[in-house]
């Protein structure tokens, strides 16, 4: 019979790991927590020192059962759940159902799941950690105490279900924020301008105004445009200046888990939650063929860039033996540690270096492979030699006005032949990615074309959630384990939603925001908050004690509790009046807030339970699902037209539903461009809801598009309307759909 029983977390770990240790060791999977608070209570005694009741969870019973009997006849055991706070609560509340006093309890921490790491974790047994034990028992109560505090309240003043969290709701507050400031931001109007220009060598060059007399150029409109350039038609074109230097860019460190996050969002479209869910399993381990199951990469929670010299050893090998010499650096490449990271962990990289991602690309699925690979050349490429560029600027003067380009050439690729960083959409454009000629300082240049090109500022972007989860981390907002649960949450709650890859706040987000923001400015304080993991933090550290961190959050918590209680605004008890008439008992309409938002309601509730949607656009006055009748008459039956809203969007409905069913779709006033066509522009949806604008005339017209049309003609070439332009970042401009005319204008 086995005399060693090790418990891991993930039962995919468990084949892993007997390959490794033999038939003496028998392995169990805890399957993640068996134990936590209760459900129904909050099962914390803020009056007694923060007592806390842990129950087995209710799921879990006969899984601890199982590794209670497994316990029963182990000489050893050995827990190896995760290396990290989560993983220790696990590792102590198995030890507690076990009977830690009566048996030879180890911790064992594996970094990664090869051979040799396991060995040696068995071989160097630690003991329970309970300082960081205390930190993760710390952060369950602070959170528990936030989320079973606020909801009730937000339950009797909003609605029934909302919940908030102590970190989520931070980075909830973080997108409104941002969506205020696109909300409010006002677009101005700027012009560039650029010379196309030839010297005596080849070839024509591109250059744009700088400076003028010296100063910033700011061009605001087309009027001063315009100006320039007649002046610089009468002047000529003298280089002032030509700078040539060589530049250096370094690799940049392997992966800590926000960056793999970021990259992966960025290089292979992954959300945060799938990118953590491929790499446990890589970390866990893939079935190799005849090989069995093999871990690929460390642990794939860590703030930390270090990386064990044998790791960096091996990697310098692979380097050395599949790439030319001059791509291996004389030494190691040494990265630092942000000042906040815990380093508890090394960077995520492969576990060796035998397993290339090539040679296994038939074993891991398409997914696996990709991410695989990311991980694997972003660690060869953090040993690897500087890329090397020559760099050339050239000014040159045109009277008063100063133009300058820039470009570089690839002297030496280094890293970059494996690993270059991704960019947000419109981020970090390299102005450096052009050939100049050689010219000579005095030499006069040949103007061939200018190209004046009007401009638009544009408000900040809104979050994808690689920036979020850059932003989070920037601010100390949560730690590696939690950026993918705080992303996935908020969209699980409604409070933000994710369109085109960009962070939306929802309506009831941005209410519940500002109700929180209000009643709760400490907890809603995004320095707060990167304060108590910071306390988080020196608990782990056996520098700050439990009990301190805790009453010290409390005092001013219980306050803020109590006044919202009494003064947060009821959003349930309001009621906007409306001019629109209940069409069933004829008393006054009111605007509410329900399950799903603002909708109409008769006042006469709940002898009258008529209600209406809100359309668009539209909150106060008048009723999105339906309102008074049109100009229209219907053609069917006589009866008036009123605008009603269905599962394709707004559409023209019979007064007379139900005897008369006719419908007819809403046309803008915008007469169809097609020729011969009588039909006018309307607003439809596809089945998969997004909008687009089609003829009423169709099938006989087929006219389509996607950008909302603009009732005005356009100024510059007389086309009959405009279109509306969105851009990623939340701003927009009118613009003309003519192929040859470039109009554009603020949208007011």
């Amino acid at each position: 019979m086995p005399h060693s029983l090790i418990i891991v977390e993930s039962p995919t770990k468990v084949k892993t790991i007997k390959k490794y240790l033999g038939s003496n060791y028998e392995v169990h999977a805890s399957m993640g927590h068996i134990k936590d608070l209760p459900k129904s209570k909050l099962g914390i005694d803020p009056e007694n020192h923060f007592e806390t009741v842990l129950n087995v969870i209710e799921s879990k019973k006969k899984v601890v059962t199982n590794l209670k009997k497994a316990a029963k006849n182990a000489e050893h055991i050995y827990l190896a759940p995760d290396p990290d706070r989560e993983g220790e609560a696990i590792a102590w509340h198995i030890a507690e159902e076990i009977g830690m006093k009566n048996k030879d309890i180890h911790r064992v921490l594996f970094n990664d799941l090869t051979k040799k790491t396991v060995l040696e974790a068995m071989k160097n047994p630690l003991e329970l950690n309970l300082n960081k034990y205390e930190a993760q028992q710390t952060r369950r109560i602070l959170d528990r105490l936030v989320g079973y505090k606020i909801s009730p309240i937000l339950w009797d003043k909003v609605k029934r279900g909302l919940s908030a969290g102590r970190v989520q709701s931070v980075a909830v507050r973080i997108i409104c924020d941002r969506e205020e400031k696109i909300r409010k931001f006002v677009s101005q109007e700027y012009w560039h301008i650029t010379a196309q220009l030839e010297g005596k060598n080849p070839s024509p060059f591109d250059a744009r105004l700088t400076k003028v007399e010296g100063k910033k150029a700011n061009i605001a409109n087309e009027s001063q445009s315009s100006e320039i350039l007649e002046y610089l038609k009468a002047v000529p074109f003298i280089v002032a200046k030509q700078e040539k230097k060589e530049i250096k860019r370094s690799p940049l460190p392997p992966f800590t888990t926000s960056k793999l996050q970021q990259e992966s969002s960025r290089w292979l479209r992954f959300s945060a939650k799938k990118t953590m869910s491929i790499a446990q399993k890589l970390y866990e381990g893939i079935e190799l063929g005849a090989e069995g199951p093999v871990g690929l990469i460390t642990y794939m929670r860590t703030d930390s860039v270090r990386t064990a010299e044998e790791a960096i050893g091996d990697v310098r090998k692979y380097i050395e033996e599949n790439y030319d010499p001059a791509f291996l650096p004389p030494k190691p490449k040494a990265f630092k540690n942000s000042a906040t990271a815990q380093d508890a962990h090394e960077a995520i990289r492969p576990s060796s270096m035998a397993y290339r991602p090539q040679d296994i690309k038939t074993y891991l699925s398409n997914d696996e492979f990709r991410l695989y690979q990311l991980i694997w050349n972003r660690f060869t490429a953090s040993q690897m030699n500087p890329a090397v560029l020559d760099q050339t600027t050239i000014d040159t003067e045109a009277g008063k006005y100063l133009f300058r380009a820039q470009g570089s050439v690839m002297k030496f690729a280094g890293y970059t032949i494996v690993y270059t960083e991704g960019k947000e959409n419109g981020e970090g454009d390299d102005e450096f990615s052009k050939t100049l000629p050689d010219v000579s300082v005095g030499e006069t240049l040949k103007l061939i074309s200018l190209k004046p090109e009007q401009k638009f500022t544009q408000p900040p972007p809104r979050f994808t959630e690689a920036s979020l989860v850059r932003e989070l981390e920037e601010n100390g907002i949560g730690r590696p384990s939690t950026y993918a649960n705080i992303l996935s949450t908020i969209q699980d709650r409604e409070y933000v939603r994710l369109e085109k890859g960009r962070f939306i706040p929802t309506e009831l987000g941005m209410l519940v925001t500002e109700l929180l923001v209000k009643n709760f400015p400490k907890i809603l304080d995004v320095e707060f908050t990167a304060s108590l993991e910071n306390q988080l933090d020196l608990i782990e550290e056996g520098k700050t004690q439990k009990f301190d961190t805790l009453n010290d959050f409390y005092s001013s918590f219980e306050k803020e509790l109590k006044n919202a209680e009494l003064h947060m605004r009821n959003i349930k008890k309001e009621e906007t009046p409306t001019d629109i008439i209940c069409d069933k008992c004829e008393s006054p309409m009111i605007i509410k807030w329900g399950k799903r938002g603002k909708f109409i309601a008769c006042s006469n509730y709940p002898t009258c339970k008529n209600t209406m949607n809100i359309p668009d656009g539209n909150q106060e006055n008048a009723s999105p699902g339906e309102t008074p009748p049109t100009d229209t008459i219907c053609g069917h039956c006589g009866n008036g037209m009123v605008i009603k809203e269905g599962r394709f969007g707004k559409f023209l409905g019979c007064s007379g539903y139900p005897e008369c069913k006719n419908t007819m779709p809403v046309n803008l006033g915008i007469e169809c461009p097609e020729k011969e066509c009588t039909g006018k522009l309307c607003e439809k949806r596809t089945k998969k809801g997004k909008v687009f604008f089609s003829c009423t005339n169709y099938p006989s017209c087929t006219f389509a598009i996607w950008d909302r049309p603009v009732s005005e003609p356009c100024p510059q070439c007389g086309a009959p309307f405009l279109v509306e332009k969105r851009s990623s970042r939340g701003g927009s401009h009118k613009a003309c759909r003519a192929a040859d005319c470039r109009y554009k204008a603020p949208l007011q």
